[in-house]
């Protein structure tokens, strides 16, 4: 027995070695999504409730006072008489505001930040990353021009620096303070807040720029139906066909012009408080721009997973300008069927660079 053990041993080849480190790697993933949603769950937990807040934004605030307001027996020391105002410095309406802000708006807006985040890493792992079916051509179409590639990553840049400092605006408090201690949280929440403020208006400008550019590709056609309801081609085993922006990115785009642009008018009323906005104004103009932005974080996570790690050869579109002939075939038939005959070598676009042009052919045909 031991004879014949020894001369078949066991071999593992390098396929199943491929397969068990995949796996492994993959519940390692699944884990840390789970112990992240677990965490954000319980900064929302902490962040509804109000009166933890109140303990340190206003310590000295008492019961009393409080029925003194409400019944409309403070005094002129309790008065703000600021561009005429007769706002209680001590108000009701700033106690609902926290309310909402603190049991409604930021747990929900973490959950379903957390929530959208770990649904898209459990997608990663158990449907993975879609790949190209057919091998590439070597045959480039030009899908964005040098001005919309810069445009993007400056929207882009922005957008992820607004979230991160917004959500440390509203949530900061009760992570970093508590993990850093006052003197570093002070810093940060500064930093934050000036980024914020500056950066808002400039992200607003450039956001509606780029939805005017790009609204013509983007009007609804009777196709996008057909790709929502095969779900982008993951529903039956047929391509979707899709013009030069498919449901999807439509979708994102209308919610960018809707909801954003809102979140742009809520942010330019909180920014300039100079213009007789009374204090209930930015109040309201503070839960329209945190349930939006909070909304838009969440979705944007979607767009950022489909447009690089989710889909084979989006992202080279947006890098270099261009994308292979087999990707626009597969992902976007239609505009395909326009510009095939546009196409350019990959060898004439790095000789068009090394001789200092710009690589975008306005139209070059190859055989």
């Amino acid at each position: 027995m031991n004879q014949l053990t020894a001369q078949a041993p066991s071999k593992v080849s390098r396929s199943d070695k491929r397969l068990i480190a995949l796996g492994m790697w993959r519940f390692m993933l699944v884990a840390l999504a789970l112990l992240l949603s677990l965490g954000f769950t319980q900064v929302a937990v902490a962040q509804a409730d109000p009166d933890r807040e109140m303990t340190t934004a206003a310590p000295g605030i008492t019961a009393d006072q409080w029925r003194q307001v409400r019944s409309g027996e403070t005094g002129p020391n309790y008065r703000d008489s600021r561009y005429d105002s007769n706002y209680s410095l001590i108000n009701a309406s700033g106690e609902t505001w926290r309310q909402i802000r603190n049991r409604w708006v930021s747990p929900f807006g973490m959950i379903a930040i957390g929530g959208t985040a770990a649904l898209i890493t459990l997608f990663y792992l158990i449907v993975g990353r879609k790949h190209l079916e057919a091998p590439r051509t070597g045959r480039k179409l030009l899908r964005w021009s040098l001005v919309m590639r810069a445009l993007h990553w400056t929207v882009a840049t922005l957008f992820i620096t607004l979230a991160l400092t917004g959500l440390n605006l509203l949530l900061g408090k009760f992570v970093f303070r508590t993990l850093f201690g006052d003197a570093f949280w002070a810093w940060m929440i500064a930093a934050s807040k000036v980024l914020h403020n500056y950066l808002g208006p400039i992200f607003g400008i450039l956001l509606v720029i780029m939805l005017v550019s790009l609204i013509k590709e983007n009007i609804p056609k009777k196709h996008d139906w057909v790709w929502f309801k095969k779900g982008g081609g993951m529903i039956g085993k047929q391509h979707v066909e899709a013009g030069f922006a498919n449901g999807g990115e439509k979708a994102w785009y209308w919610l960018l012009a809707s909801v954003g642009v809102l979140v742009i008018a809520s942010g330019f009323v909180l920014d300039f408080p100079n213009f007789n906005q009374g204090r209930d104004t930015m109040q309201w103009a503070n839960i329209i721009h945190a349930v939006g932005a909070l909304g838009l974080t969440a979705v944007s996570l979607g767009h950022i997973y489909i447009g690089t790690l989710g889909t084979e050869g989006a992202l080279e579109g947006m890098t270099t300008g261009y994308v292979d002939e087999t990707w626009a075939k597969e992902h976007h038939s239609l505009w395909y069927e326009e510009v095939k005959d546009q196409t350019v070598s990959e060898q004439e676009i790095a000789a068009r660079k090394s001789s200092g042009d710009s690589g975008e052919p306005s139209a070059t045909r190859t055989s």
